[in-house]
């Protein structure tokens, strides 16, 4: 990156959501010596490729949680946005305020159920503490039912069955095959020889045709699992690990002619929303075709931030175009199979690059703090 970028009091760029995408952007302007503010309805930046080991290993929620006030100082604001005022170039503020920007990133990401996704808005320690408290639900439970078999549900399964591995584990998916339809035939496969060889049940094909009169996260003496098939199965504890939904909510009102079918904002090739030169979408909110992953964030963030620092050099812009795929699905701490730009990986690479540490300490660094022991 290099020499800073001199700019003029009316630049000040403002990231909206402090996931992957948006520390990444807010890392970069702050190398860059531009003004920028990140805003967030957590005080603190939420590592949740960890999250599912969280839920299950005693101790390891404290490292998924970075302080985003210890690296980014005032230029973070935590609040929750609840609009953009688009032609006077403001956003606004749950609590009253309204940020000017020069240029705006919206990194809004994605919500889901608990615990791969956390969109409480708690402060450090209660997040924390509300993974350790999902620890003890699973310890008390001897059957597990897990709902959904994309990628978090097939690694919540597996993480299930490394720590646990005398507990009774069942998979329901709706689908035929297992984990991401973008990935390769051979890692699909791979995925389901590792359940099965770890004893997780595979229920596929089949759909919890009752699932919202169940109790989840929470142990119970006896929950009744029905399917559209027929199944019937007792569980003592479900997990939900799909319905993942874009968080649209801070830029529907202003941008709802600018949205995809699913939530994201359409972009053009520098990642700018349609229709605007200073407005970028980055990671899951944006409408790019491929997989919404923490690694695709990162590359977005670059991507814009290279943008609006090269519109203030009054140089030409760079593009985005998804490469081939990259993808690592940890199957518990011992285990996992992917893809690297399209090519098959064997498990033990995946089990070193990433299931023992799932990148903790990567975000640490990029965070410059040091990880709790």
């Amino acid at each position: 990156m290099g020499s800073q970028v001199s700019v003029d009091a009316s630049v000040h760029v403002v990231i909206v959501g402090g996931g992957f995408g948006g520390i990444a952007a807010a890392s970069q302007l702050q190398s860059w010596g531009v003004p920028f503010t990140l805003v967030d309805m957590r005080d603190a930046f939420h590592h949740n490729v960890g999250a599912l080991r969280a839920s299950v290993e005693s101790g390891f929620a404290k490292k998924t949680f970075i302080s985003f006030t210890k690296t980014f100082g005032d230029s973070f604001r935590q609040d929750l946005v609840v609009g953009l005022d688009l032609e006077n170039q403001k956003v606004l503020l749950q609590r009253g305020e309204a940020l000017s920007y020069s240029h705006l990133i919206l990194a809004t990401g994605s919500s889901g159920p608990f615990p791969g996704k956390f969109n409480q808005i708690l402060d450090l320690q209660s997040a924390v503490e509300a993974y350790e408290v999902m620890v003890k639900q699973i310890q008390k439970s001897q059957r597990v039912v897990v709902v959904g078999g994309g990628s978090a549900g097939v690694e919540m399964a597996a993480e299930l069955k490394t720590d646990y591995p005398e507990k009774e584990v069942t998979l329901i998916h709706s689908k035929a095959l297992l984990a991401d339809p973008e990935l390769l035939p051979r890692v699909r496969q791979g995925v389901k020889e590792i359940l099965l060889e770890k004893g997780v049940e595979l229920l596929l094909s089949e759909r919890v045709s009752n699932l919202e009169e169940l109790p989840v996260n929470e142990c119970h003496d006896s929950i009744q699992v029905k399917t559209d098939k027929g199944t019937q199965l007792v569980a003592n504890l479900v997990i939900v690990c799909n319905g993942v939904k874009i968080n649209s909510s801070a830029y529907s009102d202003a941008l709802g002619g600018k949205m995809a079918s699913n939530g994201a904002l359409v972009v053009n090739d520098y990642l700018q929303v349609e229709g605007f030169s200073n407005i970028y979408a980055i990671g899951d909110c944006a409408d790019v075709k491929e997989p919404k992953m923490a690694y695709h964030a990162g590359l977005h963030a670059k991507v814009a931030v290279t943008n609006i620092v090269n519109s203030l050099k009054q140089t030409s812009l760079k593009t985005y175009k998804p490469g081939a795929l990259t993808f690592l699905l940890s199957m518990g701490r011992n285990d996992g199979v992917g893809q690297i730009s399209g090519f098959y990986v064997g498990r033990l690479m995946v089990r070193f690059a990433k299931s023992q540490d799932l990148f903790v300490s990567s975000s640490w660094k990029n965070m410059r703090q040091t990880a709790p022991s």
